[in-house]
């Protein structure tokens, strides 16, 4: 019987919440140049010489903020979901192996592979854990994972799950996680909100001039944007205000972790958190589906600053949705759409450079 290795790639996050510890997972992530998309050295010096030691202790202290018992968030719900998508798994697939492997920080995805490889698999299944594409986490990903994988024989195994971000399983299992959320709990408005990236990272996939040539360019999917990040996100924010039965006047999509002087796609989620108590808002829930996993971006960011800046401004309550985390509706879509690669039903994304074995 074939033994398949699955690889779960998240974003990552530092080993401990301490200067030192954050400073290196900085390094590693700011280096990246699908990250910062410029010259090695301007980006080297950007990066040791200004960002870092600027930024190193101040996100060590949001970090803190937080620091479950067990470690990182990300981290602690990415391993419970790892060991719930292997009993998952057992059912059907036992010979299934899953391993975590991280883009920047440990377990790094070189060792996730070595781990797999001397487990005996015959193939390996990487899932970047990235609903909608974009350069900077599932191409990034991607490439690496190539890279690794070669290193130790194994890219000819190596086969992706690509974005998610219209899955039936992955839109329902967020629409429950929303509805049980705020079931009993008024609120007056949702806001969906997804890790910002910059115009530019956009266009670049872009040769044709549809994105940004009009103000509804993302409202529906088309060949033109069909890897349009911002594109996905307003596609994933429809397909779940449809499962929840939401008036259209009801919600919106916004974008937050925006820094730089880069132009950002918008609307942001800062902006709007000062201007809803104008317009009547008094009780907010945001829910992130750029991210499946809770971490320092959906608890802190919005949890924390988020909140005391929705208060700052007028309003009353804000209300964090979870991320998916390892809800069991989400551990099944997941999965399913495991089975579905496995099997070759799945169909990669074209500007992701990968193909389905």
């Amino acid at each position: 019987m074939a033994r398949t290795g699955i690889l779960l790639i998240n974003i990552g996050t530092p080993d401990e919440p301490t200067p030192e510890a954050v400073g290196r997972y900085l390094r590693e992530f700011l280096m990246d140049g699908y990250v910062l998309d410029m010259p090695y050295l301007k980006r080297w010096l950007l990066v040791n010489r200004i960002i870092v030691p600027r930024r190193k202790t101040y996100s060590a202290e949001h970090y803190q903020e937080v620091h479950m018992k067990e470690g990182s968030p990300l981290m602690v719900f990415t391993r419970r979901f790892a060991d719930a998508l292997s009993k998952e798994l057992s059912k059907s697939a036992p010979e299934s192996v899953v391993e975590i492997g991280m883009r920047y920080g440990n377990p790094s995805i070189s060792a996730a592979l070595t781990k797999l490889k001397s487990s005996g698999v015959d193939r390996v299944i990487a899932v970047p854990l990235y609903p909608q594409f974009t350069q900077s986490s599932f191409m990034s990903a991607v490439e690496e994972t190539k890279k690794q994988a070669a290193k130790i024989d194994l890219f000819q195994q190596l086969s992706f799950v690509p974005p998610f971000y219209a899955d039936p399983g992955f839109l329902k299992a967020f629409a429950q996680r929303v509805f049980k959320s705020l079931s009993n709990i008024d609120v007056d408005y949702l806001l969906f909100s997804y890790h910002g990236v910059p115009v530019r990272h956009i266009k670049q996939l872009d040769p044709s001039g549809h994105c940004f040539s009009r103000s509804d360019c993302c409202e529906e999917i088309v060949s033109a944007n069909q890897n349009c990040y911002r594109a996905q996100c307003v596609a994933t924010t429809k397909a779940i205000a449809k499962e929840l039965d939401l008036s259209p006047d009801s919600y919106a999509t916004c974008f937050q972790s925006q820094f730089g002087k880069d132009e950002w796609i918008g609307p942001s989620l800062e902006g709007l958190l000062a201007e809803l108590p104008g317009k009547g808002v008094r009780k907010l829930a945001v829910v992130c589906p750029s991210f499946v996993a809770d971490c320092l971006e959906t608890l802190e960011e919005i949890g924390i600053r988020g909140r005391a800046e929705f208060k700052e401004a007028g309003g009353e309550e804000l209300v964090l949705v979870p991320c998916l985390n390892d809800d069991q509706n989400w551990v099944s879509a997941l999965a399913q759409l495991i089975a579905q690669s496995a099997n070759g039903k799945t169909k990669a994304r074209s500007a992701a450079g990968i193909q389905e074995n």
